[in-house]
């Protein structure tokens, strides 16, 4: 049973930082390419950052230069380090694994959810 399960979240100040985690169960981590997806109220989601299994990353403009993200694949887990928070980054924050050898395998975690107000 894969098992994808964020935490770290909550309200933070503008300028502020927070770090996601997720810790993945049920799949063999390090050949999935990760990634964090956020959802903000009445838009759809969007793809945040991701990290494949050589830890290639890629950022979404809105957060490059602010957010990082990396993984410990000794520890199953993928991290989000966030930084200069903007209120625009208030979201529901997901967690996914992705891996297509042939079939594609995609799954997700039940997300966390980010609040940046003063």
């Amino acid at each position: 049973q894969v098992q994808l399960v964020e935490s770290g979240g909550g309200l933070v100040q503008p300028g502020g930082s927070l770090r996601l985690s997720c810790a993945a169960s049920g799949i063999s981590f390090s050949i999935y390419t990760m990634g964090w997806y956020r959802q903000a109220p009445g838009k759809q989601r969007e793809l945040v950052a991701t990290i494949t299994s050589g830890e290639i990353t890629n950022y979404a403009d809105s957060v490059k230069g602010r957010f990082t993200i990396s993984r410990d694949n000794a520890k199953n887990t993928v991290f989000l380090q966030m930084s200069s928070l903007k209120p625009e980054d208030t979201a529901v924050y997901y967690c996914n694994a992705y891996y297509r050898p042939g079939r594609t395998y995609d799954h997700w975690g039940q997300g966390t959810q980010v609040t940046v107000s003063s």
